[in-house]
Order: C-alpha cells, then structure tokens, then sequence
C-alpha cells in the first residue's frame, strides 16, 4: 500500500508527463482492444452451445453437377444433396449425431404484424446435436421433420420471443405465418443462441422438410444432383477426427461410386476418375459454419498488426518519457539509497508507478475502444452486421487488463533499472538533484526514436498501399450509370402470394413508382447488381461445340422492361425488353460482351439462338449489352444472359430500380408509402441508393484504407512527440555545450544545424529500416491490394516524404530553441 501512495504522489506531481503518458497508452492500448474485439468474435468466439470442441463441419469437395446453392455458411464445397444427407444420417457410425441446416430469408407474420428477416430450416436432430435446452415450450425432436411440406411447427429464437413478442409465455401453441405458411409454436431457443452461422440472426427455426415451402427454389428432395444442404455432427467420445472421417466415409463412398456416379452425365474419364474419388471432409465445427471468418481473417489480422505496432511505439514513447524522468530523480533515489532502501525495492517503486500508469491507461481505453468499434461497424453492410454489436464482454475485458499488464513490463522495466543505477558519492558531491544518465541512456533514448520512425514508416507505407489500391477499385469501370439510382426488393412469395398474385403485384408496383415525383424511369430485376449475388446455369448456344468437360456455364440475370436504359447499362446492337415480351410470346434473351466472346457469336450476336441447357435452342439472341459488373466492383465481368421477367410465371420476388431526376432521398422516403398502398403487411427491404451498395461490396477495401490510414497517422504522431522529447531533453542537456559553441563564434544558423542533423540522422535510418520492413508487408498483403503488386513506388515516396516533414517539424521546435540559447546564461546553466 506504501508503493502505492508513493506513486499517486509521483504521478500528481508530474502531471504533463503522466497526462501524456496515459493518452498514448490509452490510443494504443483502445485501437488493439476495438480490433481484438472483433477478432475475437468473429474468428475465436465458440458457438454457445455445451461442449463446441467436439462439433465438426461436415465438407464435400470434388465435382457437383446439377444445381448448387450456397449462402454465407460456407461454399459450395461444404454443401450436401438432400438425398445424402439421409444416407449418411441413416448409416453413419463415425459421429454420435449427425443434423443439417440451412438458412432462408423469412417474412414473419403474428397477429397481424409481418416483419422481415432470417430463418433457418433444421433437421430434427439440428437441437440434440448441439445438447441445446429450450427456454420454453419444446425443440425439434425425432418425427418433427419428415413430412415433406407437412411439418407446420417452429421454434421461435429467443431474442425475436424478447424483443418482438415481449417474451410471452402464452405463444405456446399459437400461429404464427412463415412465408405464407401457418404453423404452430411448440417452443423458445435458448438465450444467447443464434444459431450456428456467424452473421446470421434467425428468427425462427422450421424444420428442413418445410424448405419447399419456406423457399420454393429448394424444393429439391429427391434430386441427388441438388445440392444446397449444410451439415454438422458431433464426435464420439475418445474417437479422433481421423477416424470418425474414415468411418463416415465407409458409408459416404460407396453411395458415391454405386448410387450417384451413374446419374453424372458429359463427365470425362478424369473428372469421373475424380467424382468416384470424392471424400467427406470432418472440419472443426466450434465456431459454427461461416464463410465469413475466411473473408474476414487477413483484414483483421493485418489491422491487429497494425494496432499492435501503435502500441509499441506508445509503449516505446512512454519509457522515453520515463527516462527523461531519471536525471530529475536522481537525488531523491540517491537520498532512499542513504537511507537504507535496496535497489530492489526502488525498482518496485517504480514499477508501482508504471503499473498504475498502465491501468488508467487500460480504464480510458475502453473509450477508446468502444469508439473505434463503432467506427468498424459503421463500415459494415447492414445485412452483414446481424449478430455484431460493438461491446466488450468478458474475454476482451479480460485481453485489456492482460494487455495493461504487459506494457507495464515494455514501458516500466527499463527507466525503473536506469534510475535505480545511481552513483551515490557523485550525486552527493555535485550538490544537485539532477545528474546526466551517461551517454549510452542517451543513445538508447535515441535508438527508441530511430525504431519508432522505423515503425511509422513501415505504417505509412502500407497505409499508402491500401489507399492506392482503394483509389484503384473506385476507378474501375462499371458499365452502369449508379448516380441518381435507387433500389430495393419485394418478396410477396414470402408472405402468401400466389404466382399470379405475385405478377399483378409487381405491373402494380411499377406503376405506382413511375408516378412518384421526380422519377424518370423504372425497370426490375432478380440478380441486384454488384450485391454479391450471383445465379448461373449451363447454357446452350448455336454454333458452340459442347464437348466433355467444356464450360457451358454462364451467369444470368431476369429483368424487366427498360431495365438496360434505367441501369445506364449501353446495348451496342440490338434491342430493350418491352413489355410485350410477355409470358406466351417467344423467347429472347440479351447477352453481354463476354457472353458472345466465351460462345464465339462474334460482333452481332442478334438473331443467334441459344437454350438453358436444354437441347432446343428455344431462345433467341436480340441485344448484345456492354460489359458491366456483375456481382462484384472488382471481380472480371463474367459472361452473363438476361432474359426477360414477364416471360417467367413463377417469380416471387423481385428487385427494382429506380432512376430518379430529384433528390434521392426524397423518393427513398417515398418507396415504402407507395408500397404500403398497395399492401401494408408487405416489407420493403434492401432499400438503398446503387452507390451505397456499391460502397458496401467493396466495404472490406474501405475499412482497410481508411484504418491503416488512421492508425498510421496516430502512429506517426506519437513517433514525433517521442522525437520532439528526445530532442528538447537532449538540447537541455547540452544547454553549456551549446552556450560555448556561441562563445567561440557558432551563429544560430549552425546551432540549429546541429540540431537538424540529429533529426536528419535518425529519420534517415529510421526510414530505411522502416522501408525494407514495408516492402515485406507489401508482400504478404498481395492478395488484398487491387491494381498493385505489393511494392508501389509512390506509396514509398509518399509515406517518405510525409515522415520526413512531421520529422522536421517535430524537430525545429527544440533546434530553435538552442538557437536562442545566451552564451552567458549557458556558461552559468548547472
């Protein structure tokens, strides 16, 4: 308690150091906690379920023929056929269970109030395999998934039961409306379940066998060539992942090579070789299945990285603070040394106060923290921030006081042995309580600096990089004319409508938004242009040779009239969709540039006929549009064929745009009006400018420009207070040399030189180290940059030039302070 008091006393006293001391920790120690945070819970936060470390993912890799769909818990790889899925929940002996999911967007309706959102289907093994228990009512239990269309019962999240229904027990055994479908509460997941895939926050759980139902595109039961299921189990007590996957591949192998190696058809002898070769994959399934945690790894952990080399430098700039600190306190350690204390004891002293240093630090960093979170997650699409919420729960509380704790180490350990290193007799004899710590304390001061702008630049470099390559993803050309643009979905299917319901809906639709003030044009379409999605099929086309093994696939979009003209999308021959390419009238089709390339139609491709894999070439070719992007800003624009909506009766959705010649704010806030004239139960949702979602496809470049852009800076900023502190101390220290240099003629010209070189010196180094250090960042970043290599000259030269200026000016301040120095007054200076 006696350390204690004492450093309060020597924090108080000294109240700039310890004021700039805790601000940097607390940057340093706020920016690593806010990215540990998300790390933490996107790539090391368990799913909370008993026991997540005995949970695998189940993954299928090799050729899949025939329809794959796949959402943001994991690729086509991981998914399964509906009919093996069975098979394998039937036979397989290598896990204790075994349970499927699969995620879908619900509209859900209870006395009278719809609202959209997430549901999963779940098989009704889904809930066992976790060992989860409900919250009220009942879970998903053997019998409640095998009726085809027929089990109407669902389980409701516990967060929509809290928030949307104020947790009323009385929901048990009422309806409720799932995409049109009525069924009945049998119970309540749990608090805190979300189910098993990262980003997604259902509302409701429905059983697998209603997926026809809930989503008519998976209404693939019986199709081995379907494959659009996810799949978990569990492991056996004491029975390693090698050998729980080659018990389940016992079964998995031969239903592959007897059941479905006959059904694939145009496969060559290499690729049946490898279709017949296909093998389970067993992955660890403790933190649920997610495509997301692949996306999201490298950004956060070069952000982390980043985070991490703030802090050095604050740590690095708080022991520099410290030493200084030592020619002030060498009289009062010489005096306790007098008095009896051990060095170990003053070294505990010391360390006192650098620990109370490093928890106030810690304290004001979750300020820090909390704001740079939300800075992150302002930089997230809105579908993708289901599920995150900025806060700072246990396990990061937990990696703050650790942290706070190991810089006390970093920062304290040094300046407490300096200052404890004190020859008693010559402070004694100098009669001062100041005395200088030597020439090597000032040359390891001086190294600190030299290593901090080493720090900064390697920062400033790799900060430049992920700007150039912003800067390069927002010239691409996208073939589209976003500005002034609106869109927005509709999905009546989702709350009841018929086909034909569904059709005169979406004429209704247009017709209500053509009359909106300021609107120029409207059109429609499935595929909502670069939003990540993506459709495609295999395709026939006249004139292509289709051979074994040849890519026929193309992606597809359906659009409606005017849909070329509204997007600012140019055709270079041929013509738009009208509305009198209508259901009953022939078949037409537009294609890109990269269509008629891929399927050699040549520079015209109009009067061309082609068919969706069928062997008729039932639809003919009349516009070839320009290459535009597709799902992706950056991705290369893949061939793609539109063909029109109303010549597709079983739409039940749709997406449309809007070109407007008002503000667009204005008719954002007029869509869901017009909407709720029509129908007022109907959800509008995806409402959005085009260039805001633009800006949210390419959210992973902005983020990270826009932090390592920032936490260089801060970086850079704290590299120069530590150069401006060693400096002032250093031209205090040579406050006599100074003044004998102007005795014997020095003008203030040189003093300032003498200065500037020190600076000239160590920013010179520092840049050089720094440099090779980014060159291999640079390196290893590849793979996120776009339009680079890695190694940008004028990010270089930039980020050389920047520090070279913050440099200077940090050290002017102290260069032209010792120019003003009085000879006499130095000559007298102690």
């Amino acid at each position: 308690m006696s350390h204690l008091k004492l450093a309060v006393r020597a924090l108080v006293r000294s109240p700039f150091v310890t004021a700039v001391a805790i601000a940097s920790l607390a940057l340093g120690i706020g920016a690593n906690t806010a990215i540990f945070s998300m790390l933490h819970l996107v790539l090391l936060r368990p799913v909370p379920v008993p026991g997540p470390d005995q949970l695998v993912n189940l993954v299928a890799p090799g050729p899949k023929q025939g329809m794959t769909s796949s959402n943001n818990a994991g690729g086509t790889e991981s998914v399964l056929s509906y009919p093996m899925y069975r098979d394998l929940e039937r036979q397989q002996t290598g896990l204790a269970s075994i349970a499927a999911h699969r995620s879908f967007s619900a509209n859900v309706g209870y006395r009278g109030r719809t609202i959209d959102g997430e549901g999963t289907m779940v098989s009704a093994s889904y809930f066992p395999t976790l060992r989860l228990a409900p919250a009220l009512g009942r879970l998903f239990g053997p019998g409640d998934d095998q009726r085809i269309g027929g089990d109407l019962v669902a389980v409701l999240s516990h967060s929509y039961w809290e928030n949307q229904l104020g947790a009323d027990p009385s929901v048990l055994g009422q309806s409720i409306g799932i995409n049109g479908q009525t069924m009945t509460i049998v119970g309540v997941a749990p608090r805190g379940f979300e189910g098993t895939t990262l980003g997604t926050q259902p509302r409701v759980f429905v059983p697998i066998s209603m997926a026809g139902k809930m989503w008519n595109a998976l209404d693939q039961f019986e199709e081995r060539k379907a494959y659009w299921l996810y799949a978990f189990g569990r492991t056996l007590p004491g029975v390693p992942l090698a050998a729980a996957a080659e018990r389940l591949n016992a079964v998995y192998r031969p239903i592959i090579n007897d059941i479905e190696a006959p059904l694939q058809e145009n496969l060559s002898a290499e690729r049946m070789a490898q279709f017949r070769a296909k093998q389970l994959v067993l992955e660890p399934g403790a933190r649920g299945q997610t495509d997301l945690q692949g996306e999201a790894k490298t950004p956060l952990l070069i952000l982390f990285s980043v985070t991490g080399v703030v802090l050095l430098i604050a740590c690095t700039n708080v022991a520099n603070l410290l030493l200084a600190r030592v020619t002030t306190r060498s009289g009062e350690m010489a005096v306790r040394v007098s008095l009896g204390a051990s060095r170990g004891r003053l070294i505990g002293q010391l360390l006192t106060e650098s620990a109370l240093l490093a928890v106030l630090a810690g304290a004001a960093s979750l300020t820090v923290a909390l704001g740079t979170l939300r800075l992150v997650t302002g930089f997230l699409p809105p579908d993708t921030m289901v599920g995150f919420e900025p806060r700072l729960d246990g396990p990061v509380l937990l990696f703050v006081a650790a942290l706070s704790l190991a810089t006390t180490a970093v920062f304290g350990l040094l300046p407490a042995v300096q200052s404890t290193r004190v020859d008693l007799m010559s402070v004694m004899n100098s009669g001062s309580r100041k005395f200088s710590a030597g020439r090597g304390a000032a040359a390891f001061r001086s190294g600190l600096v030299t290593g901090q702008i080493a720090l900064s630049m390697a920062l400033l470099c790799s900060a430049g990089l992920f700007v150039r390559s912003l800067m390069n993803v927002s010239r691409v050309e996208l073939g589209i004319r976003p500005d002034s643009l609106v869109t927005f979905t509709l999905a009546p299917m989702l709350n009841g409508y018929s086909n034909a319901q569904s059709r005169v809906l979406f004429r209704r639709v247009e017709e209500e938004l053509a009359a909106l003030p300021g609107v120029e044009t409207v059109s429609s379409s499935i595929v909502r242009l670069v939003s990540g999605s993506n459709w495609g099929n295999n395709v026939r086309v006249e004139g292509f040779e289709i051979t074994e093994d040849t890519d026929a696939n193309a992606r597809f979009n359906m659009v409606g009239p005017g849909y070329f003209r509204t997007v600012g999308m140019p055709l270079l021959v041929g013509r738009e969709f009208t509305p009198a390419d209508d259901a009953g009238r022939p078949a037409v089709a537009v294609v890109n540039e990269a269509f008629a390339r891929k399927f050699e139609l040549g520079a015209n491709p109009v009067g061309k006929r082609m068919s969706m894999g069928s062997e008729a070439l039932d639809i003919e070719i009349v516009g070839l549009a320009k290459d535009a992007a597709y799902s992706e800003v950056k991705g290369k624009v893949p061939p793609v064929f539109f063909i029109p909506t109303r010549q597709d009766t079983t739409l039940g959705f749709m997406s449309y745009y809007v070109r407007t010649a008002a503000e667009p704010a204005a008719v954002l806030r007029a869509i869901a009006p017009a909407i709720a004239k029509l129908d007022a139960n109907l959800p509008v949702s995806e409402l959005k400018t085009v260039p805001q979602e633009i800006k949210e496809n390419v959210f992973l470049d902005r983020m990270l420009s826009s932090f390592s852009a920032a936490f260089a800076m801060l970086a850079t900023l704290l590299a120069a207070v530590g150069l401006y502190g060693v400096l002032a101390y250093t031209v205090a220290q040579r406050t006599r040399e100074i003044g004998v240099r102007m005795a014997l003629g020095a003008d203030a010209g040189t003093v300032r030189g003498l200065v500037l070189r020190q600076v000239g010196s160590m920013t010179a180094t520092g840049t050089a180290i720094g440099l090779m250090v980014a060159v291999g960042i640079g390196r290893l970043a590849r793979s996120m940059l776009f339009g680079l290599s890695g190694a940008d000259p004028i990010s270089y030269l930039g980020a050389a030039v920047f520090l070279a200026a913050v440099a200077l000016f940090a050290g002017y301040l102290p260069a032209r302070r010792a120019a003003r120095v009085h000879p006499m007054q130095a000559l007298r200076y102690e």
